[in-house]
């Protein structure tokens, strides 16, 4: 009679303790749980480097890849960027983020881990292209309505500096041909003004801008020299371009190529080219000719033409290889099926082939092994292997535009 109890009262205290037992399993599997949905939100965003990542535009849709140069392969999608018919990108220091500048205005940063829009600002009625600072901290964006530049914080994308464009009298220009030069300066040019300014946001609260005026009609477009010194403004109302040497203790714009188009047939301009598109080889640069089928070989010591390179049609981009051997040339409409190699040695042009319809863009690999070209009515991205010069992969892209590489990050101009 005693043990019934005792066994009672052993069975009691298992029961116990199984309930407890379950509910502490059921409490570890609801923080497990909770634990896990925290690690999926998370496991999104990439842990690698970034030195081989890159963005294509989506013009059509407003949408941006983030791909692996390396895997050749799309990582993410990310979409709601708005008007991106004229879109260009510049990258963080750190090169984890993108800054896209859409042509309706919008300043879009983009994470490249985690595929996802960080933050998106409509700055502006009209934009053109932009730049980032120096030291990475000042992300600046050109603008044709209402002109002039702006200026915002890197990281939260609050604007800093508001620079207008303003003639000599008083009317406002459009503003294009944008890029960062050594010692937080900001370079560009006012289209309807005539003019190059250079604004230094060392001190973001007090802008310094020297203004070069009656440098030529129309400049549309612009480059800065890889070490920083020369910055080159097209001119589209007249045959020359305007030259600013940033080393110079007494800054002035002079005239270089004056002329260059004389005794040329004028040809109608389907597109103007871009001059941060061009190529250096050495001394030499190759520049797109406006309205021309030629592309301009130019010695940088004294800024005097020395060849002049016939090519298919009317050249948008002169890019260069890495190595500086050999200049890759697209078209503007209706030639914009094919792409030409000059090799820079001998001036001659080394292969001719025709990827598809509106190729509109052609960025290297950090070391050039291989060039990604966009194809706009293919809807892909082809990339080709500069030694063989065979295609070696295609990415399906909706009308794809602009393609840009995280390795600008570390470079002048770009």
């Amino acid at each position: 009679m005693l043990i019934a109890p005792a066994r009672r009262s052993y069975g009691c205290f298992y029961l116990r303790r199984s309930a407890l037992q379950a509910r502490f399993v059921g409490w570890f599997l609801f923080i497990l749980l909770l634990t896990g949905l925290t690690f999926t939100v998370h496991a999104e965003c990439l842990t690698r480097g970034t030195g081989d990542l890159g963005v294509v535009i989506e013009r059509a849709s407003g949408s941006v890849q983030v791909v692996d140069t390396t895997a050749r392969t799309r990582l993410f999608l990310v979409e709601g960027l708005g008007d991106l018919s004229h879109a260009s990108a510049v990258f963080s220091r750190d090169a984890r983020y993108a800054y896209i500048f859409g042509r309706d205005g919008g300043l879009s940063k983009i994470d490249l881990l985690c595929g996802e829009l960080v933050k998106r600002v409509v700055q502006a009625g009209n934009s053109i292209g932009g730049a980032i600072s120096q030291d990475g901290s000042l992300v600046a964006v050109s603008n044709y309505e209402p002109g002039g530049v702006k200026v915002f914080d890197a990281g939260s994308l609050k604007l800093v500096a508001d620079l207008p464009a303003h003639d000599a009298k008083g009317g406002t220009s459009k503003v294009v041909g944008l890029v960062d030069a050594p010692g937080q300066r900001f370079v560009y040019t006012l289209y309807d003004a005539g003019e190059i300014r250079i604004a230094d946001l060392s001190d973001p609260a007090k802008p310094a801008v020297q203004v070069f005026r009656n440098i030529g009609r129309l400049p549309y477009d612009a480059l800065i020299s890889p070490d920083g010194r020369f910055y080159i403004a097209g001119l589209f109302g007249e045959d020359g371009l305007a030259l600013v040497d940033l080393w110079g203790s007494q800054k002035t714009a002079r005239r270089i190529l004056d002329g260059y188009g004389r005794g040329q047939q004028k040809l109608p301009v389907y597109k103007m080219p871009h001059l941060e598109g061009w190529a250096m080889a050495g001394r030499e640069a190759f520049l797109p000719a406006v309205g021309q089928h030629a592309v301009l070989v130019v010695d940088s010591e004294d800024w005097q033409q020395v060849a002049r390179i016939p090519v298919h049609g009317q050249p948008v981009f002169v890019v260069a290889e890495p190595g500086g051997r050999r200049v890759w040339v697209n078209f503007a409409h209706p030639r914009n099926d094919t792409v030409q190699v000059i090799d820079t040695h001998s001036r001659q042009i080394v292969h001719t082939f025709k990827p598809g319809k509106g190729v509109l863009h052609m960025e290297f690999t950090p070391r050039g092994e291989a060039v990604w070209i966009s194809v706009r009515d293919a809807d892909a991205v082809q990339v080709y292997d500069t030694s063989s010069l065979t295609q070696v992969a295609t990415l399906a892209a909706e009308k794809p535009s602009g393609i840009f590489f995280s390795a600008r990050a570390h470079r002048t101009g770009l």
